[in-house]
């Protein structure tokens, strides 16, 4: 899943969206959310599309998404040990850790690690993680279409909402109702549109770019 694919080439892509069962968030209890969907392409789009580079540009092109949905309000920040999700690029609302990398022959994976941030508790400075994963999947019908679940995965966040109001019981239910509502939800609608936009089949190029000399060759 690397590269830009021309218009007059882009193959077909279609995308599923999976309903997961979730745990709602409680009281001064770190936050775990996942949401997936099934993605369909030709075999042969995927063979070629399918290495490192492609992973890196699927990370940005999340990061990408997110600052176009939020009309830029959200504005992503790299820096050489991490990145910065940032409102109109000056109040850090979340800032990570250097992405981490796994690819292979049916998997792969980019994650970030929460280091702080205005949406972050203090106990949950350096704790946490957002993933994105691709995975392919078993040939289900047509010999020529291959089929990739993709994956966001936030775990062991721990937000600053959610504890606002740690000192009383009423107050953390409250604290915590506020977040499911308004930050939990945001992230889910946001998430779901960012795989509904992989349909387009476009793959911005990374701003860092740690991949590109390896899979140059690859991009169509």
């Amino acid at each position: 899943m690397a590269g830009e694919i021309a218009n007059r080439e882009r193959p077909p892509v279609r995308v599923t969206l999976r309903r997961e069962r979730e745990r709602p968030p409680s009281a001064g209890e770190p936050v775990s959310t996942e949401q997936r969907a099934e993605i369909e392409l030709p075999e042969s789009a995927l063979e070629r599309l399918w290495n490192a580079e492609a992973l890196e540009r699927l990370a940005r092109s999340y990061w990408a998404f997110l600052e176009r949905i939020s009309l830029r309000l959200l504005r992503v920040r790299y820096y050489p040990d991490g990145r910065s999700v940032t409102l109109l690029g000056l109040l850090p609302l979340l800032r990570f850790h250097a992405p981490e990398y796994e690819f292979g022959h049916d998997f792969g994976a980019v994650t970030w690690r929460i280091r702080d941030g205005l949406l972050v508790s203090r106990s949950g400075r350096d704790r946490g993680w957002l993933r994105l994963s691709v995975q392919r999947l078993p040939r289900d019908g047509a010999a020529d279409s291959a089929r990739l679940l993709i994956v966001s995965r936030v775990a062991s966040f721990v937000p600053r909402l959610a504890l606002a109001g740690r000192r009383g019981r009423w107050l953390r239910r409250i604290g915590v109702a506020l977040y499911a509502a308004t930050q939990l939800r945001i992230h889910r609608w946001v998430t779901h549109a960012f795989f509904r936009s992989l349909a387009r089949g476009e793959l911005p190029r990374s701003v860092v770019g740690r991949f590109a000399s390896t899979a140059a060759a690859s991009v169509p």
